[in-house]
């Protein structure tokens, strides 16, 4: 009998957790294993009482819709887990259930290279305001970003910035994104831009994002939270128009990494030959 982890969700089929975290463990000879587990919303509090007296249980990675309600279930809440209102990961720490969010630091591992450097200015706009996006938001603001959230709705935007400073926060619409823009960017020396799709628009089987890139400043990095596909029309204009991107894949497998040593108490083997193994797997 081994020890155990798993991605909890409803649906969960489509989860590629299973897949990341069994190869990192295949890699490292590690006894245990990680599976996905269907679990409905109002079996959630069972379940996690079952898995409380299971002692193989490591803990689990928390998806859609369960990131907000599994957390009245647990013992405590990392801060900043508690700051995002979202917790993706949850660690038997001795007798207690502690839940944490590695959204966030999953989002930046890919961008470490250049917040390394110095900028005039930095800025963010984050078209979405659901979960992905509040995780994201909270990431670059304790990287210096002002931040401009674009949303269907923009009370939930408003409500998602509310913890900021007023003063270096903002709220668009996305219906007018679709429409070309005649604003004048300079040059924009010395700032970081970023554009970043936290919607599932653009994913298969959804319709894409509807964005002029008249909206999207000079030298601007874009970067889409969609894995599936890799390329991402979004993605895919940007490369065309000779903008840097970074695709879903890299927070996906960045997020994994930091819930995998909390789960299994050592880091995953990230070199850059496991890397483009896993990359491998995951587009299969």
């Amino acid at each position: 009998m081994r020890d155990y982890a798993e991605v909890i969700g409803d649906p969960i089929t489509h989860s590629k957790s299973p897949l990341i975290h069994n190869f990192w463990l295949g890699r490292l000879g590690i006894d245990a294993a990680y599976q996905a587990t269907h679990v409905v919303p109002e079996a959630l509090g069972d379940h996690l009482a079952a898995r409380r007296g299971d002692p193989r249980w490591k803990g689990c990675n928390v998806t859609l819709p369960h990131k907000q309600a599994v957390m009245p279930h647990l013992d405590r809440i990392d801060p900043t887990a508690a700051a995002i209102g979202a917790v993706n990961t949850v660690v038997r720490e001795g007798d207690a259930l502690v839940g944490y969010n590695s959204d966030a630091d999953g989002f930046l591992e890919p961008l470490r290279p250049v917040l390394a450097q110095r900028h005039l200015f930095r800025i963010a706009r984050i078209i979405g305001s659901g979960g992905a996006a509040r995780g994201i938001a909270h990431a670059l603001w304790g990287q210096g970003f002002t931040l401009v959230v674009i949303a269907r709705n923009p009370a939930k935007a408003e409500a998602l910035l509310a913890p900021f400073d007023p003063g270096h926060v903002h709220v668009g619409a996305l219906a007018d994104l679709a429409t070309p823009t005649d604003f004048a960017f300079d040059d924009r020396v010395g700032i970081l831009d970023l554009v970043i799709n936290a919607t599932s628009l653009g994913m298969a089987g959804q319709p894409p994002l509807s964005l002029d890139f008249s909206h999207v400043p000079p030298r601007a990095l874009v970067y889409d939270v969609v894995y599936a596909p890799l390329e991402t029309p979004l993605l895919a204009e940007a490369r065309a128009r000779g903008l840097p991107t970074i695709d879903g894949l890299s927070m996906l497998i960045g997020q994994a990494g930091i819930a995998f040593e909390k789960l299994f108490g050592t880091p995953p083997p990230r070199d850059l030959e496991a890397d483009k193994e896993l990359r491998a797997l995951l587009l299969r």
